[in-house]
């Protein structure tokens, strides 16, 4: 009698089948050995975790930083009113702003070094802006005319200031 032919591909399946199988059984080994490594390690961490957070939370308070020093008080202007030069510029749009803003600096006192455009005519703001050095003359202008804005050259040079200390940019508010 013959033996029976078997068809090369039969022979390959149920390998395949098998190995199929035994990677599902090592991954549910796998998933097993996490979960029971998890159980053995967890307590440790978890007790050692409160171990370190009651640590923290019973450490003495940390001593509070010493009180800021007050402020020094801002140091007086060198010239008088008569001896600041300002540059008065339009910066809200508005025909003879600038002109109306000298007129009334005049009678406070100071020299108008000259009227002008500003770059810009959107501000919202006046603003006093001041060489350096001249942050005193600067603060006193804007007490005079009640002005918050105080400021360093910004967008102008010191050549653009006709040779005058500060500059107001009067805006629309």
């Amino acid at each position: 009698m013959d033996a029976p032919v078997v068809a090369p591909d039969a022979l390959i399946r149920p390998w395949r089948r098998a190995t199929i199988v035994a990677s599902l059984i090592a991954a549910v080994e796998l998933v097993a050995l996490i979960g029971a490594g998890f159980v053995v390690l967890a307590k440790p961490l978890a007790h050692e975790v409160r171990k370190q957070a009651e640590a923290r939370a019973f450490q003495p308070a940390p001593k509070p930083a010493p009180p800021a020093k007050k402020a020094t008080k801002a140091a007086a202007p060198t010239l008088t009113r008569s001896q600041t030069g300002v540059l008065v510029l339009n910066g809200n749009g508005r025909t003879g702003a600038a002109a109306a803003g000298a007129a009334r600096l005049h009678r406070f006192g100071y020299v108008i070094a000259g009227t002008g455009n500003a770059p810009r005519h959107d501000y919202a703001t006046s603003v006093v802006m001041y060489r350096a050095g001249f942050g005193p003359e600067a603060r006193r202008l804007a007490a005079d005319l009640k002005l918050k804005v105080v400021g360093p050259l910004d967008g102008l040079r010191k050549s653009e200031l006709m040779g005058a200390h500060l500059a107001l940019i009067l805006g629309v508010g």
